[in-house]
């Protein structure tokens, strides 16, 4: 693993538990090691499987009874399975102080940090494998599926608050009022079409005739000098007009 402190990446968890993290301490294939603070200011070295690791059933459980093999012996209990094994009770007796651990889908483990001294990276030698699980390590070596994975496992989001939940009295209340306000509702669209039906609008009246009377022809005057037709009685009968003066009758037929 790598030995130099870096900045967090993109994808770095910004705490874990109460510890907030602050910087890269190694990086290796089973997880990596931070550089963290808690919460009293005391600096902290936290390593976090990665997410291939995490995903492994077995991986997972190495990393977690390593935790709990270290917890119990500086505690004074140490079980049958922690010394049935001669590599995990060796861990476990070389192990830093455990002051916070998680052994959910995202396993870590707390440690307190000292320059000159391994910290929580500790445990994650155990979680690689190498040689085969009879006795002392024999036979080829193998690698993990996961073991070119980089990306720290993250714990799942926390869940949100559940909503409000309003009492049953509330409630039936509420609905009291609801089924009140939509019946007043009904009624009233009922009044309403209904007197809509039965009164109908008077109809609408005709507009009055209007009579405009013409003026009546007014005749043309004759202009100053000029005669006159005036009928005159003759022997043609009412109203024909008789020989002017000068004029005389000489009984020429027609």
């Amino acid at each position: 693993m790598a030995g130099v402190a870096s900045p967090l990446q993109y994808g770095d968890p910004p705490h874990l538990g109460p510890f907030v993290l602050q910087a890269r301490l190694r990086v290796g294939p089973a997880g990596l090691v931070y550089l963290g603070q808690g919460s009293d200011g005391r600096a902290v070295s936290v390593a976090v499987l990665t997410k291939g690791a995490a995903l492994d059933p077995a991986a997972r459980d190495r990393f977690v009874t390593g935790i709990q093999e270290a917890a119990a012996s500086r505690s004074g209990v140490r079980g049958w399975m922690a010394r049935a094994t001669r590599g995990r009770t060796a861990v476990a007796d070389t192990a830093p102080q455990v002051l916070a651990m998680d052994g959910g889908s995202a396993p870590w483990v707390a440690t307190p940090y000292e320059p000159d001294r391994a910290g929580a990276e500790r445990f994650l030698e155990p979680v690689l494998v190498r040689g085969t699980l009879i006795g002392e390590q024999h036979g080829p070596d193998f690698a993990p599926h996961w073991v070119s994975d980089r990306s720290p496992a993250l714990p799942a989001p926390p869940k949100g608050a559940p909503p409000p939940v309003e009492t049953r009295r509330s409630v039936i209340i509420a609905g009291v009022v609801l089924t009140v306000l939509l019946v007043t509702l009904a009624v009233m669209a009922w009044l309403l079409l209904r007197r809509d039906e039965e009164v109908q609008p008077p109809p609408k009246p005709l507009p009055p005739t209007m009579f405009v009377p013409t003026p009546p022809p007014v005749p043309a005057s004759p202009e100053p000098g000029e005669p006159t037709t005036s009928p005159s009685p003759g022997r043609s009968g009412t109203g024909t007009p008789g020989p002017r003066p000068g004029e005389e009758d000489d009984g020429s037929p027609i």
